[in-house]
């Protein structure tokens, strides 16, 4: 569409989007030439290009090891959440409608806690003893699970609402299918992008957190995070490259969430 078409307002509007972007943009971008340069401190421009840092960093087995550790509880957390909250869900809203109120409530309970006091909570009761956890992969699968829940439950929620679980599984039900192949074969393809939205939030903000997993493992369980922490130290070029690559693999996996997602007729 060209200028014409879109009319001043239009233009204006669109200008408005590309300064935002823009600035949402620079500081990214200010990392990754920082990540790349070979030297950068007083002059405006680097004195040079390198990418020895992402080699350094893609080399280092403990970078490594707390990347795949950092995969593995978040994806165990998400796992869980899925197994426990799509049934849950399906039930309340199928069975139940009027508790709906009563589990947005209950949902939010994580956030009303700040993740310190609930760290020194859990520190308390599975530091020692029969039940003892803290250092492990388990404690964290946990947490993560509880902070997932709210993102999880809203999003599919929200879902289910729009595709009229009733109706649809009335409908199914009606053509002889039973309540099992009714919600499996005819709901829960409906809820392929609820649930990819959830997965894609809640992975985005597991996978940067920081409080529980430095608190409840620290560098027995060392996450990215906590890496990223302990390093702090470390030449900035390498931290910033740390910080890219981040930020590169969260967006290659929207990406391919995205093509994934996308609608067959598109």
């Amino acid at each position: 569409m060209s200028r014409a078409e879109l009319g001043p307002i239009g233009v204006y509007h669109r200008v408005v989007v590309y300064l935002l972007f823009a600035i949402l943009l620079l500081p990214l971008l200010g990392t990754f030439i920082y990540s790349i340069s070979s030297s950068w401190s007083a002059t405006i421009l680097p004195s040079g290009f390198s990418i020895k840092w992402y080699v350094q960093l893609w080399s280092d087995p403990r970078f490594l090891s707390a990347f795949g550790q950092s995969l593995l509880v978040c994806v165990g957390a998400l796992v869980l959440s899925v197994v426990l909250i799509l049934p849950l869900l399906f039930v309340v809203h199928y069975h139940f409608p009027k508790l709906d109120a009563v589990m947005n409530i209950l949902i939010l309970l994580p956030f009303a806690v700040p993740p310190v006091v609930s760290s020194v909570g859990l520190l308390q009761l599975y530091g020692s003893g029969r039940f003892a956890m803290v250092g492990t992969p388990w404690i964290l699968i946990g947490c993560y699970f509880t902070v997932a829940l709210p993102f999880m439950y809203r999003a599919i929620t929200n879902n289910l609402q729009a595709i009229n679980l009733r109706d649809l599984m009335d409908a199914a039900q009606l053509l002889g299918a039973s309540t099992f192949q009714a919600a499996f074969l005819v709901v829960l393809p409906n809820l392929r992008k609820g649930l990819m939205v959830a997965l894609l939030l809640s992975f985005s903000f597991l996978f940067g957190e920081f409080v529980f997993a430095n608190i409840l493992v620290g560098t027995r369980y060392e996450t990215l995070q906590v890496y990223l922490n302990n390093m702090r130290n470390s030449s900035g070029h390498f931290t910033s490259a740390l910080v890219i690559s981040y930020f590169f693999f969260v967006l290659v996996l929207t990406w391919i969430a995205n093509i994934l997602n996308r609608d067959k007729s598109e």
